[in-house]
């Protein structure tokens, strides 16, 4: 075709029609552009081919095998053959297709020692994987039938065979003639890298890498096609974080800064223990950012027991003092009313303004939930409303019209991960100037998730306990295997309850009724049976294991009151177990409990369960966290609860997370719903090249500030970071 083809050439002028109608309805690529940017996911080579033994069933697969043996047997409960081929890939894995209805022509063109691409969904059928009715295509030689048409053998003549990401009515060697076609005829865009970084980074030119990386002529080219791509990806992100960072700091934000003799001076007067050196070297950064005429973006994470909270309660003390008002928002009611009674506790008389027993330069805490009374809501906004309230704890209902602060100048976000972008972005907007902020999490990011996510903020990290934390040992259960194990975990809550102390029990699941963000649903759809559930398992303890224990309840769906009630009464000692959900993962504090029993644990994510077993050992005496799962020995989800075991350092289990995982989108293309271009970055395997394009972003940005002069760049960086994703992470 003597027209040439750019980056937005529809595909039906170039691959026809037909197959234009496939590629837009099956896999959403309706451009030259599109298709160029669908990377292979994988490269099989003649000598090194796919382990057929790792095929998960359910999987929509292509692999590269040879031809073992064909066997033909009538079929019994209807008419004709049915034709067996067995596959391997020299690993000493094998495959079964199967092929119904008369073919001898298959038969002969499947002949032993043939290899060939074959795809289709992986089944299993009396212990044997098996495909069947595969498409495919045959490697090497010609052959008769339609799945082995010369021209699409041409396409894996060469050593490294490109596997596309495939869909059933599009197999990998359809896209790999297609991309054929198009790189025919392809003009590629203006190289957006500037000839300078492209220079001193040692990167290939982008029409280059865009035609090895589907057809790469050796393993070194297609290494530096792959390279200078994921330069792309990463250079995109960090040049908007980092020019999302540099407008931040032209923002106007009143400036915070501490008074001697105030508030915050009466607190440390006051704290029963001496601050870590990690809390008072964050303090110090926190002050200083409070004191700048422009809004602070910092991010706080720290393990569970680090201390975050007294770092923020100090620093919402700073803005008090100031003339402020600060506003913590917290992810449940639960979470919200225990912050309101531990600030309390923390802050005695320095928190009860207007009260008898208050002290010189006191302030008020208020709690705004969903489940307040009338009376009580219109109390608390009054104070709200009025400054009187210098701390105003809630959840989202801090967000809903009516609420309205008479001077914020601080919010804290607890567990950040739990708020939609468009929740934190209206309690910022209840503020006359941008108000400055401080997001905690107890869930440890990974340094190159943090640069790559939240680059953006400025980080700190709370890497030491404090005194008085117990450590925690954890152990798996494999209650299939072993359920004497399972019977001596139960004795063992029954112990430390003799011994005065308290247990939770935690379940995927809540029981019957509506779906509820607390219940994950199952993690395959093998026939396991449903994940156990709240309401289930707290009457079965009660009438056996656990006879005669206190035993009390608490999920999502109980009453708000109900719920403050059972934690209350957990606290102070009157439950020996609390059965519950997620709703205690994170900020729940009852330093009384010892230990933690975590059933169906393979149906919570690592960070998770790391979150969770942080509830206990939060006192003097040591904790336990009991996994208990049925989980075989060896499979993935074991070989996960076993690291968790293993490991108590929470950046070592956020890394497993992230990689177990396989990352996804880094952008949230869940949250803004629209396809990216953001295919190769690793953020585990390419932390080095993130760090050196955060460096060129920096120094791109500080000497032009909107690419101004680099209009490719920035068209570039539009295209990679749509406007969704550009505010997805200035937001997040």
């Amino acid at each position: 075709m003597s027209e040439s083809a750019t980056v937005d050439t529809p595909l039906k002028k170039l691959v026809g029609d037909k197959t234009a109608k496939a590629l837009a309805a099956h896999l959403d690529l309706h451009t030259a552009g599109d298709l160029v940017y669908h990377f292979p996911r994988r490269y099989d080579e003649r000598g090194e081919h796919t382990d057929i033994r790792s095929l998960d069933v359910g999987e929509q697969v292509t692999v590269l095998a040879q031809v073992q043996r064909t066997a033909v047997r009538p079929m019994r409960q209807r008419r004709g053959n049915l034709l067996e081929v067995t596959v391997g890939d020299g690993s000493g894995g094998l495959l079964t297709l199967t092929f119904f209805g008369n073919q001898a022509w298959r038969e002969r063109e499947l002949r032993p020692g043939r290899w060939g691409l074959f795809a289709g969904k992986v089944t299993e059928f009396r212990g044997k994987r098996q495909l069947n009715g595969p498409e495919y295509v045959l490697l090497g030689e010609g052959g008769e039938g339609e799945a082995a048409v010369s021209d699409e053998i041409e396409e894996f003549a060469g050593a490294l065979i490109p596997v596309y990401p495939a869909a059933a009515a599009v197999p990998t060697w359809v896209i790999a003639r297609c991309v054929r076609v198009v790189l025919d005829t392809f003009t590629p865009p203006e190289d957006p890298v500037p000839a300078t970084v492209r220079a001193s980074r040692n990167l290939v030119g982008l029409g280059t890498a865009l035609r090895e990386i589907h057809r790469p002529s050796s393993k070194e080219d297609l290494y530096r096609a792959r390279h200078r791509l994921k330069w792309d990806e990463a250079f995109a992100v960090q040049l908007t974080l980092v020019q999302r960072k540099h407008r931040a700091a032209d923002w106007p934000a009143r400036p915070r800064p501490a008074r001697s003799g105030g508030l915050l001076d009466a607190f440390d007067a006051r704290l029963p223990y001496e601050l870590t050196a990690g809390q008072r070297d964050v303090g110090v950064e926190i002050a200083a950012d409070l004191a700048a005429p422009h809004p602070m973006h910092r991010l706080l994470q720290g393990e569970v027991g680090s201390g975050k909270t007294v770092v923020a309660l100090r620093a919402m003390l700073q803005v008090v003092d100031a003339g402020g008002q600060a506003a913590l928002l917290a992810p449940t009611e639960v979470l919200a009313a225990q912050h309101h009674r531990g600030m309390l506790d923390l802050l005695g008389p320095l928190g009860r303004a207007g009260e008898l027993d208050s002290a010189e330069h006191a302030t008020r805490v208020e709690l705004v939930t969903g489940s307040l009374g009338a009376a009580a809501r219109r109390r608390a906004l009054a104070e709200v409303a009025s400054g009187a309230a210098g701390i105003v704890l809630g959840t989202h209902a801090l967000l809903y019209e009516g609420v309205d602060f008479n001077d914020l100048g601080l919010v804290v976000v607890d567990e950040q991960h739990r708020f939609g972008v468009e929740q934190r972005d209206a309690l910022r907007a209840k503020a006359e100037q941008p108000p400055h902020v401080l997001v905690m999490t107890a869930t440890p990011i990974p340094r190159t998730v943090a640069m790559t996510v939240y680059g953006d903020l400025e980080v700190s990290t709370l890497s030491q306990l404090p005194r008085g934390r117990s450590p925690i040992a954890s152990h798996v259960v494999p209650a299939a295997e072993k359920p004497a194990f399972l019977d001596r975990a139960w004795r063992r809550v029954r112990e430390e309850v003799a011994d005065g102390h308290q247990a939770y029990v935690v379940c995927p699941r809540i029981g019957e009724g509506p779906a509820s963000d607390e219940e994950p649903p199952p993690v395959d759809d093998n026939g396991r049976r449903p994940p156990l559930a709240v309401t289930e398992v707290a009457p079965l303890l009660a009438e056996g294991p656990l006879h005669g224990l206190r035993i009390g309840v608490l999920h999502g769906r109980l009453p708000a009151d109900e719920k403050d009630a059972v934690m209350r009464s957990f606290a102070a000692g009157d439950l020996d177990v609390l059965v519950a959900t997620t709703v205690v993962e994170v900020g729940v504090d009852v330093p009384n409990a010892t230990v933690m029993i975590v059933l169906d644990a393979d149906r919570f994510g690592v960070s998770q369960l790391h979150q969770l077993r942080g509830r206990v050992g939060r006192g003097a005496a040591a904790g336990l966290c009991l996994l208990v799962s049925e989980a075989a020995e060896g499979s993935p989800a074991r070989e996960r609860l076993d690291a968790v075991a293993s490991t108590g350092d929470g950046f070592k289990l956020a890394e497993l997370d992230l990689e177990q995982r396989r990352e996804g989108d880094v952008l949230g293309a869940t949250q803004s719903g629209r396809r990216s271009h953001l295919r190769l970055l690793s953020l585990l395997r390419d932390a080095d090249l993130i760090r050196d394009a955060r460096a060129e972003a920096i120094a791109l940005v500080e000497d032009d500030p909107e690419l101004t002069r680099h209009p490719a760049l920035a068209a570039s960086v539009t295209a990679l970071v749509d406007e969704d994703r550009a505010e997805y992470l200035e937001k997040g």
